[in-house]
């Protein structure tokens, strides 16, 4: 068969549009990989102004697709921690909610509570403060947190300053109780020997993202305690110590309808929030349900979590269950209800 030089033209044309639509498909879509979601295995096409979830830029945007969201969409955001968003527990400490209230626990200085505990995990923290003269509390933050799965632990902590200094990196890691180095000399990304376990440098200091693959991610960001908070507040903070602490996001992907702690419990369908709604600080107790031994035990009295069950139990998810009552919030699930 002879083949024309027009021919030949238009085919070189095609071949090279073709590839460009793969090439295109290939860096504007990502594939659902969460198990047991309702988009699993679908190619959801980031929007054009973050065409990829991974930038060596920490300002920048990235995709970020929610594999459980009704429409299996993405949206773009920042790597850092979102202190008005769900699921964050930042400042002294405030924590924002599965169901989108904002609430206080204060806890206790150098004590560790259960902030998430499920059949398959388990997340503590620790808190540092103190309190000053003529105070009945004390002022807490959150330190360091513990974190339990299939038979593995994992800690990230704020390391003890006097002068906050920017250009040093106050975090420390452990897997399995040994120490864990992160190069701070470009934007690494470390993975356990079984890669379900992903730390990745959001900045060269202070910032990580922390992803356990199909139970949850957490967003990472260490800060001081300013002079203008410290003026705000009037947390009267020592001289010798700027009470660096983490700000923290997190987003959950198998959550089961028992999960409990300080912020699991709001995002069960049967939550009641206690927390007084128009209050400049609602403040929600729990001190004695939610305190551990230590960093990484499970022995609080609300704690449901098991090793077995981590280990062996499939987790069914919460929004396997959801029947919606647009009377109440919609747990963190994206879900709105229009009359």
């Amino acid at each position: 068969m002879v083949i024309s030089k027009s021919s030949s033209m238009n085919l070189v044309i095609l071949l090279v549009f073709v590839s460009g639509l793969v090439q295109a498909k290939a860096y504007y879509y990502r594939q659902c990989s969460t198990k047991g979601t309702r988009c699993n295995g679908q190619y959801i096409q980031c929007p054009s102004e973050c065409p990829s979830s991974e930038s060596n830029d920490p300002k920048a945007k990235v995709c970020l697709i929610d594999c459980d969201k009704p429409t299996c969409s993405a949206v773009c955001r920042h790597r850092k921690p979102n202190c008005n968003a769900p699921g964050s527990g930042c400042f002294d400490p405030r924590f924002i909610g599965g169901d989108g209230r904002v609430f206080y626990f204060h806890g206790k200085s150098n004590e560790h509570f259960s902030l998430v505990s499920d059949s398959n995990l388990q997340i503590n923290a620790h808190f540092i403060g103190h309190r000053p003269d003529g105070r009945t509390r004390d002022y807490t933050w959150i330190q360091a947190l513990g974190v339990l799965f299939n038979s593995q632990t994992f800690s990230i902590e704020a390391t003890k300053t006097s002068q906050w200094n920017d250009q040093i990196d106050h975090l420390k890691f452990t897997y399995n109780g040994n120490d864990l180095v992160l190069d701070e000399s470009s934007l690494p990304t470390w993975y356990s020997p079984k890669r379900d376990v992903k730390v990745e440098r959001v900045a060269s200091k202070n910032s990580v993202i922390v992803t356990i693959e199909d139970v949850a991610e957490i967003l990472v960001n260490v800060v001081p305690v300013t002079k203008e908070d410290d003026t705000i507040h009037n947390y009267q903070v020592p001289s010798d110590d700027c009470f660096a602490h983490l700000e923290v996001q997190f987003r959950f992907f198998s959550l089961s309808p028992k999960v409990d702690g300080v912020l699991g419990r709001t995002y069960r369908l049967d939550f009641e929030n206690s927390a007084k709604p128009g209050v400049a600080m609602p403040v929600v107790g729990g001190d004695d349900k939610y305190k551990t031994t230590s960093l990484l035990s499970s022995n609080c009295a609300s704690c449901v979590f098991s090793q077995q069950s981590s280990s062996q139990k499939e987790i069914t998810k919460v929004a396997e269950f959801v029947t919606l009552d647009c009377t109440k919030f919609s747990n963190g699930m994206g879900i709105v209800c229009k009359k």
